[in-house]
């Protein structure tokens, strides 16, 4: 960490005043910390969002590779603090085995301790699968403000019913899934709608929400997505 000191001003570590060489709102009234503060800058957290089947995963990757942005996806961290028998992972497991849903404090300790593990080095990350309902929302938005950062945008990719319907039943056939069949995708998107649609408007009350059309070509997505991440 280096703390520096403005060269027109006279104590070794200072806080900064209105007129010095840095943003007044960024600076006043704190102790200037270059390095967090162009991490601040560059760091770019991203909600990914959708139903089931709109691609999240797929887009994922692409903004992975592209940005160089780390990765939550709720499930995957969830098995995997499981497995290696963390305190996290076995009370998780308890409520499993009771037939119980997973408490969303319990799952934003989890998240906070992988997202902690990244360090405060990274570019930003995708959260794929979380937040799931407002209160899940809210929970992230606490957890990352307890660090200084935030959400920087939701990305919603819009895929009519019918074209979901035929991708998850197509993934279905590829992959053996035996939830990929009929009645199960049409719980699951009521279930969608039903109780994760409204961050949609949440997300739009914080100015964050951004639409973009999933259907059509991968690359064409994609460079939807572009436009939003690059002008965060």
């Amino acid at each position: 960490m280096r703390i520096v000191k403005l060269p027109h001003l006279p104590s070794e570590t200072t806080t900064a005043q209105p007129g010095d060489l840095l943003p007044e709102a960024w600076y006043k009234g704190k102790t200037i910390n270059i390095d967090q503060t162009e991490q601040r800058i560059k760091m770019k957290n991203i909600v990914i969002f959708g139903a089931p089947g709109s691609g999240k995963g797929t887009q994922s990757d692409k903004l992975i590779e592209h940005y160089g942005l780390e990765h939550i996806s709720t499930g995957d961290v969830l098995r995997s603090e499981i497995k290696k028998g963390s305190e996290l992972g076995k009370t998780a497991q308890g409520y499993i085995d009771q037939g119980q849903l997973i408490p969303d404090e319990l799952m934003v300790s989890i998240l906070a301790k992988v997202y902690d593990d990244f360090g405060r080095g990274h570019k930003g990350v995708i959260f794929d699968g979380f937040p799931r309902t407002i209160p899940q929302a809210e929970a992230l938005k606490k957890m990352l403000a307890e660090r200084g950062d935030k959400v920087a945008a939701m990305l919603e990719l819009d895929v009519p019913e019918d074209e979901l319907m035929k991708r998850l039943l197509l993934r279905g056939q590829q992959s053996g899934r035996a939830d990929d069949n009929e009645e199960t995708i049409k719980k699951r998107l009521v279930v969608y709608h039903s109780q994760t649609q409204p961050l949609i408007e949440w997300y739009k009350q914080e100015g964050l929400h951004h639409h973009i059309n999933g259907l059509g070509e991968l690359d064409r997505i994609f460079a939807d997505i572009c436009k939003v991440v690059d002008e965060l």
